[in-house]
């Protein structure tokens, strides 16, 4: 993330993109997470997660807490508050029911002027935004990023460091449709990790054991469900749902190696 601020002048390159990466080490697998990408194990068709995705909303207090201790960063524009709803100005000296960084769950509190502010966080899900501006709380970049017609930047409230995870391989004999699975956000949108598990369950017997590229057509696979089929109102997944609009990219890496490892 130095790197980049140090590199974006010269090399007049903006923007940001978040990271997942994975390191196999003395038998183990490390995996490490900036961002709303994801990393599951399948192993004997169960789920176990190896990344969260760090999000306005799953790092709602972290933020909070930052904007608390330095309130210059809001511009004098935003309130680190939380709200159900956008406050009005005929609201002010009710109460209404609002979050600190501090709170797991909701308090009441009188409206005072300064929470007519736009919040910190606003919305819900993946229309979450920090500042209303970027949906996504970790990842490396960024450096430029201000709220729109401001001077107010983003980049502070946007963290580098991953969450890692650790899996030990060696702790368990893996067979040829164990696997670690590797996507991004365009993926995860539309298919729960279980609908995942079930589509590799089902793909890999039905290939040839001894085909190199099982794998990647089982990644393949996976792309093509999330995307959907094109019909008259758009693309489609399954059960009529829509299909992903986002950019899907996804590993599927085998586990049964780390078998032979010693």
């Amino acid at each position: 993330d130095l790197q980049i601020e140090r590199e974006r002048t010269v090399y007049n390159i903006s923007g940001g993109c978040t990271a997942l990466v994975v390191v196999y080490l003395l038998g183990k697998l490390y995996v490490a997470n900036a961002g709303d990408s994801r990393a599951i194990i399948i192993r004997n068709g169960e789920v176990i997660p190896m990344s969260s995705e760090f999000t306005p909303e799953t790092e709602r207090q972290r933020l909070q807490y930052l904007a608390y201790m330095q309130p210059h960063l809001l511009g004098n524009e935003f309130t680190h508050l939380e709200f159900p709803r956008r406050v009005q100005r005929k609201e002010v000296g009710k109460r209404m029911l609002y979050r600190d960084f501090n709170m797991t769950g909701w308090a009441y509190k009188t409206i005072e002027e300064d929470d007519l502010k736009f919040p910190l966080i606003y919305g819900e899900g993946k229309k979450a935004r920090v500042m209303a501006t970027i949906g996504v709380t970790r990842g490396l970049g960024d450096h430029d990023l201000k709220v729109h017609d401001s001077n107010i930047y983003i980049k502070p409230f946007l963290s580098s460091s991953p969450e890692v995870r650790v899996y030990d391989l060696l702790q368990y004999e893996h067979g040829p449709d164990d696997v670690l699975i590797l996507a991004t956000d365009g993926l995860w949108d539309v298919l729960l990790n279980e609908e995942v598990a079930e589509a590799i369950t089902n793909f890999l017997p039905n290939c040839d054991p001894d085909d190199p590229h099982r794998y990647t057509l089982a990644a393949q696979d996976l792309v093509m469900r999330a995307r959907g089929v094109l019909k008259d109102r758009g693309w489609r997944i399954s059960n009529d749902r829509l299909g992903s609009g986002d950019d899907i990219s996804v590993y599927v890496i085998p586990l049964i190696h780390g078998n032979k490892q010693s």
